[in-house]
Order: structure tokens, then C-alpha cells, then sequence
């Protein structure tokens, strides 16, 4: 058995640093790259291609919708699927206008990672103040470069309400109880639609869950991966 991990938006492998060691002595890590694509469906098929035969899955906020196309695309390969931090609501008409207007401005936006501010508005608001943290979610974003930040804000995030009664496969959802970009409506709403799926919730961390509280998000998903990942 192996696993394979899915980033968000604008972040690297170095999001799962924390939890690698207990993951790791449970299977091998794989990673997806999603550097690369302009499209969800895209994304999912190229990480499939470098995949395990059989794996276990995680996506974590935009890699939450990779990894469901991943479960539907091949759902004899995914045999358990954990979604962290995600949503199954398309994009809102807000956040729409936003894309078009980086396209407008692609060609002469200067790009030196997400802004502070982004990133603090993401995380715990006791974590605001964290420059530590901010740092490592802005050197995610550093690294990626200018055209994954214009490639990634461009993806269209199609809802896929109607189609999460296509996922078979064991569910788990995990939302962070002081998420200010996915709330816990949506995380009920992903364990509604996913037949059999189970929600868990951890405390007192924001959107970041795998930087901000790894150990506890260890201490949820590894032992539900050993019971349902065999």
C-alpha cells in the first residue's frame, strides 16, 4: 500500500513535512504535482499516471477536488480517500471576477508570493501574528513561481454536489473548527453527498490544518487509514 498526497493552491510537498514521519512509517508517500495544469481533470490525470497501481489518497483544499476526479477517474486504484480543509461548491461568482481580472493582468503581474496578509487571513487568528508560519506558507508560494500562481488563479473549481455519490470508496472529511475559507457547512455538505463518509473536526486551528496542527491531524487520519486502508 502507498499513499498518495495532494496539495492546495500555491503549495509544494514541503506542506506535509510534519506529518511525513507518521505517515510514512504507515506506507510510502507519494506526491502529485500540480504544477503543471490548467484544469482539475487535468491535474488528476497526470498525477494518476506517476501514481501507485493502489493507494491511499489525500487532498488537502484545492487538492480536495484533484483528489475526488482522482477517486472517480480510477476508483479501483483509490482505496481510501481522506479530503482536509475542502469544498464541493463551485466557485462564487466573486471569486470568478477575481480570475478574470489576474488574466487581465498575467502578462505584467510581478510575483513575489502570496501577500502577508493572504496568509494570515487563512490561518488561526492566534496564528496571525506567526511570522514563522507565514514564512512558510509565502516560500511555498516562492517556489512555485509567478506562472503556477496565474495558472492556479485561473482553475475553474466546478461543484460537484451531484457527483460525490459516485466516490465508493471509505471517506474520511476533516475541517478545522476556525476555517475562515471552507466552513464546516461545506464539510457536512462533502459527508452528506459521499456515501458512507465520516467527518472529523479539529480544534482551534484555521484553514492550514496540515502546517498549523499536524499532530492532530496525525492522530485522526492515521489511525482511520489503518482501519480503512487495508
Amino acid at each position: 500500500m502507498a499513499l498518495l498526497l495532494v496539495p492546495g493552491f500555491m503549495a509544494d510537498d514541503t506542506l506535509w513535512r510534519d506529518l511525513e514521519a507518521p505517515l510514512a512509517r504507515f506506507a510510502p508517500i507519494h506526491y502529485a504535482d500540480l504544477r503543471h495544469d490548467g484544469s482539475i481533470e487535468v491535474m488528476a490525470r497526470r498525477a494518476l499516471e506517476t501514481a501507485p497501481p493502489s493507494f491511499l489518497l489525500v487532498g488537502f483544499s484545492m487538492g480536495g477536488y484533484v483528489a475526488r476526479d482522482i477517486a472517480r477517474l480510477a476508483p479501483e486504484r483509490v482505496q481510501a480517500l481522506v479530503l482536509i480543509a475542502t469544498s464541493t461548491r463551485p466557485d462564487s461568482p466573486a471569486l470568478r471576477q477575481r480570475k478574470g481580472a489576474i488574466g487581465k493582468a498575467a502578462p505584467s503581474l510581478a510575483f513575489s508570493g502570496l501577500s502577508r496578509i493572504a496568509v494570515a487571513s487563512s490561518l488561526h487568528p492566534k496564528e496571525r501574528d506567526n511570522e514563522a508560519l507565514i514564512e512558510r506558507v509565502r516560500a511555498m508560494g516562492v517556489r512555485l513561481g509567478g506562472e503556477v500562481f496565474r495558472r492556479q488563479s485561473m482553475l475553474e473549481r466546478p461543484g460537484d454536489l451531484d457527483r460525490l455519490h459516485e466516490i465508493r470508496c471509505p471517506t474520511l472529511v476533516v475541517a478545522a473548527s476556525q476555517d475562515q475559507l471552507r466552513s464546516l457547512e461545506e464539510a457536512r455538505e462533502l459527508q452528506a453527498g459521499i456515501p458512507g463518509a465520516t467527518l472529523e473536526v479539529i480544534e482551534d486551528s484555521g484553514h492550514m490544518i496540515p502546517i498549523e496542527a499536524p499532530e492532530r491531524l496525525a492522530a485522526v487520519i492515521v489511525p482511520w487509514l489503518e482501519r480503512h486502508g487495508g
